[in-house]
């Protein structure tokens, strides 16, 4: 069993409030759930009206297939034209780590 993390630190465009800031965080979480099957959530600077860390996490049999679904989650962020992606963090465990 492999488990893989992928930590998304992403620069809002013109957004003045939180609400504003749900309104384009919520549907970017929606997609990649959705999509990519994978738990995704706002996972940091939640009281920051630009910035937004998403989290997203993936388990499955086999390694290579956790680094492609963590790699489409990353450009299906990267490619919005709403945000700048700013940094990726990922993290892949698997069966033989302790």
């Amino acid at each position: 069993m492999f488990v893989g993390s992928l930590e998304l630190d992403v620069l809002l465009g013109d957004v003045r409030s939180l609400k504003q800031k749900r309104s384009v965080v919520r549907p970017i979480v929606a997609e990649l759930r959705k999509r990519f099957d994978v738990a995704v959530a706002e996972a940091g600077q939640l009281d920051l009206h630009r910035r937004a860390t998403v989290g997203v996490a993936v388990v499955a049999a086999d390694g290579a297939h956790v680094r492609d679904v963590l790699d489409a989650c990353e450009r299906s962020v990267a490619e919005r034209p709403e945000i700048e992606l700013l940094s990726a963090r990922r993290r892949v465990h698997g069966g033989d780590d302790e």
